[in-house]
């Protein structure tokens, strides 16, 4: 690329952030950036210097060297809300914490995405492709739920198989997560460590594991109230999509679920998230996608085809851009009544690519401890049991997603299913088992329930 397609993609970016996500997720919780320029020199140094500490996934992606131009953004492990003195200890933990709701879409082919969510179902293919050692206990509709239990139970299932979907900084540093191998009680017992001094400064607390899980425990409790509080007054939350009650509000595969089928119950509770919160911003966004996949594809096609005919369109139609509130004002359009026209399927289209980004966001929550004389009404502020942290909540990965990613995203979406229905749900079902003995082409049985 040149400079100037650089400096253009880079100002997207920005513009997208601005216009778009603040207006989903609201002015404290986005931070947009700004472009810079740098010395070439100081870019190349920059390279070689980070190169090292970069994660393997990660060296196959190259640093831009040529164009100098830097998209400027704030260290979102600090605090970001406001001035606060620097010298105190800062904790961060980063969550990604994926898809919270089970497609709803009469477009849906497959019974079992009305009863297993995305994030369940791909951890088994994950798993058989190498990716990870084992499947997370972690659930995206247990965190949504809004129920504590529920939460907290998700909380301590990303804590034990963290996966890319859980980070924990100290004073910028990470200092858990990321790692596939990791044994969980050592790993909980040097965690433990370095959250003491936040969460029991007196040191009056016993060591050993009474003292680890009680630590962890007072840690999922103030990510939980901190997820659940509301730190920006904005219209953004505002904006209805889809009445959450039109989707099944637990997943068949939760280990929490189980649980409770396992000791006789049958019914989740599902508090319901406050509306102000930043789960509830992220579900709202993440539920623009009203067609699921399935009922989306064609109509990415419907936009492909028109563009193959009048390809000088593609600029008219804001595909690349700008992202500005135009771009904004046509995302409410929320009906999902096909009238056949190339503008119904481009809003849809746009409307999917927004909420992939929200599927793909990560919430940072930085903590701070604060004495109580330090706390005002203008700083929002969590309890512990033994201490009281001041904190601020972000929302970091807001690219928006490819236009060019909704051909993958299709192909990905069957092979999850149909990899997940003959692995994972046959084996429960021995009549279904049997059946892909039989046959072992076969990708999809169906047969009456």
């Amino acid at each position: 690329q040149t400079s100037e397609e650089i400096l253009h993609h880079l100002q997207n970016i920005v513009d997208f952030g601005k216009h778009v996500m603040k207006q989903f997720f609201g002015e404290n919780y986005v931070h947009h950036g700004e472009i810079i320029q740098l010395p070439l020199d100081f870019v190349r140094q920059l390279c070689l210097k980070i190169q090292p500490e970069r994660p393997e996934s990660r060296c196959d992606k190259d640093m831009d060297t040529l164009s100098g131009y830097a998209v400027c953004l704030p260290n979102l492990t600090r605090l970001q809300t406001y001035r606060f003195v620097e010298h105190r200890p800062i904790l961060c933990i980063e969550i990604k914490p994926k898809c919270g709701f089970i497609p709803f879409s009469s477009h849906v082919s497959q019974e079992i995405k009305h009863k297993v969510c995305r994030y369940c179902m791909h951890q088994h293919l994950k798993v058989a492709n190498g990716k990870w050692k084992r499947p997370s206990k972690y659930c995206p509709l247990d965190l949504f739920s809004g129920n504590k239990q529920r939460m907290h139970f998700a909380l301590k299932s990303l804590l034990q198989e963290a996966q890319n979907n859980l980070k924990i900084f100290k004073n910028g540093e990470l200092i858990y997560g990321c790692k596939d191998d990791q044994d969980c009680v050592s790993d909980w017992n040097e965690l433990a460590c370095h959250l003491k001094p936040f969460f029991f400064p007196s040191n009056g607390l016993v060591s050993g594991p009474h003292c680890t899980r009680t630590i962890v425990k007072e840690l999922i409790h103030v990510i939980t109230m901190t997820l659940l509080s509301n730190t920006d007054a904005c219209r953004a939350g505002d904006m209805k999509t889809v009445p959450i009650s039109q989707g099944r509000s637990y997943c068949e595969a939760s280990a929490f679920n189980k649980e409770l089928v396992r000791n006789g119950k049958h019914k989740l509770e599902s508090s319901g998230l406050p509306r102000g919160c930043l789960l509830y911003k992220t579900l709202q966004a993440q539920m623009l996608d009203m067609l699921d996949i399935e009922g989306l594809y064609p109509l990415y096609s419907r936009v492909e085809q028109y563009l193959e005919e009048f390809p000088e369109e593609r600029s008219t139609l804001q595909i690349d851009g700008p992202y500005n509130e135009a771009f904004y004002e046509k995302l409410l359009d929320l009906s999902t009544e096909d009238d056949g026209t190339v503008a119904f399927a481009l809003t849809k289209v746009q409307q999917y690519r927004i909420a992939m980004t929200a599927k793909d966001c990560s919430i940072m929550i930085a903590l701070s401890p604060c004495l109580q004389d330090e706390c005002s009404e203008q700083r929002p502020v969590v309890l512990t049991s033994k201490s009281r942290f001041t904190f601020s909540v972000s929302v970091l990965d807001l690219d928006l997603k490819p236009y060019e990613s909704i051909p993958h995203q299709y192909k990905l979406d069957g092979k999850i299913v149909n990899y997940y229905l003959k692995n994972v749900q046959a084996k429960d079902d021995p009549v279904m088992s049997n059946l892909f003995k039989e046959n072992e082409d076969c990708t999809l049985v169906l047969h009456k329930v």
